[in-house]
């Protein structure tokens, strides 16, 4: 009798495969942290140390093929997150020497360094292959359209005749796929990379498109630093050639992904998007910094929703104000790339699946982000 595929099932399949340093097998060593199960497609998270992906990765192969002998299993994904491994000597009483008795004045605690108060240095960014230029769009709060931004200026690159891929970071709250259209799901290369879903002639590549819609992705930093890793490197971005750019749409804030995609991957530069109000400029600023701090090049500031367009009278109205990216920009001394106003058909076209950039190439709306992108490539050029 046929019996649903379940997460259940998948964890048993799991328990066959032997962890190297336990000698248990990998859910017993607690290394499996997430299974999500839909609709015969199966996504396993498996957490290794810093340093041990080249032994883990024949791990990651055997989780593989232990679930992919399941019946009803479409597609299986295994994909390693790192942690430190790293653990801190607990004394058994403060102050007190353990092998003779006596107090003694604790000692301190070394001071914390590197990027994220880490014990080892970040690691140098690897370049990806075939991929010439990596550029991410950036925000520090959000709600500002930075993917909406993301994706035209996308568009608009390839109208250019670039090759373009496009790479959703945000883990927790992805909208590419949405954007983009969703099409068709990924599928995997013979080599086990996942190959990105064409949209509009880009690649395209978010974790829409391997968690199903409305389900919450509830992970730790150590997960979503591994997701962003293995998206990044583990993608056929280049099977049928080279792309000429990169779009990176981050998450809003400072935090475990901004700090992964500027350690992995040398980025030639970032975009910052911020609508005019003083309230979006301030986390528009943090970004600004830490950029700055981990030495990533800033091409340029856009002020997004700069002034609303009324689609029945054309009335100009400035709800969020208007120029406080400009001054911004001034004031930190980076390029201003323009203003893209808020109008609907931005909107609706956005989702729809469709950027207005290509639903509606001649709109004014479609223009400003064609000179946006004329501005990158001319500042890229020099």
């Amino acid at each position: 009798m046929f019996t649903k595929l379940s997460k259940k099932k998948v964890m048993t399949a799991l328990d066959t495969v032997i962890h190297p340093k336990t000698g248990t097998s990998v859910v017993t060593a607690g290394a499996i942290t997430d299974v999500l199960v839909n609709d015969g497609e199966v996504f396993v998270t498996l957490q290794i140390d810093q340093g041990t992906a080249g032994i883990m990765e024949g791990v990651r192969k055997k989780c593989d093929e232990a679930v992919g002998k399941l019946s009803g299993v479409k597609s299986v994904r295994t994909v390693m997150t790192a942690h430190s491994g790293a653990t801190e000597t607990v004394p058994k009483a403060a102050g007190q020497n353990q092998a003779s008795g006596q107090n003694q004045a604790p000692k301190k605690a070394p001071p914390k360094k590197g990027f994220g108060h880490g014990a080892k240095p970040p690691p140098k960014p690897v370049a990806i292959k075939g991929i010439k230029r990596i550029i991410a769009v950036a925000s520090g709060k959000g709600g500002v359209g930075k993917s909406t931004t993301s994706i035209n200026l996308a568009a608009a690159f390839s109208q250019q005749g670039w090759k373009v891929g496009v790479f959703d970071c945000d883990i927790f709250g992805p909208s590419v796929q949405r954007m983009l259209g969703e099409g068709a799901k990924p599928e995997f290369t013979k080599d086990d990379m996942i190959r990105p879903v064409t949209r509009h002639g880009m690649k395209a590549m978010s974790m829409g498109y391997l968690v199903p819609e409305g389900r919450a992705t509830v992970w730790r930093g150590p997960m979503v630093i591994g997701a962003v890793q293995q998206l990044l490197n583990g993608v056929a971005w280049t099977e049928d050639g080279d792309l000429d750019v990169l779009i990176v749409d981050l998450p809003p804030g400072t935090g475990d992904a901004q700090l992964t995609l500027v350690q992995t991957v040398p980025l030639t530069g970032v975009v910052i998007v911020s609508t005019p109000q003083d309230i979006a400029l301030i986390d528009a600023r943090k970004a600004y910094d830490m950029f700055v701090k981990t030495e990533t090049p800033i091409l340029g500031m856009i002020e997004n929703m700069s002034t609303f367009i009324c689609p029945s009278c054309g009335e100009h109205t400035d709800i969020f104000g208007h120029g406080g990216a400009k001054e911004t920009a001034a004031e930190k001394d980076i390029p201003f790339l323009g203003e893209i106003p808020l109008h609907l058909d931005i909107r609706t076209n956005a989702d729809k699946g469709t950027p207005i950039v290509l639903a509606a190439p001649d709109s004014e709306h479609a223009k400003r982000y064609m000179a946006v992108a004329k501005k990158l490539m001319g500042a890229l050029a020099g």
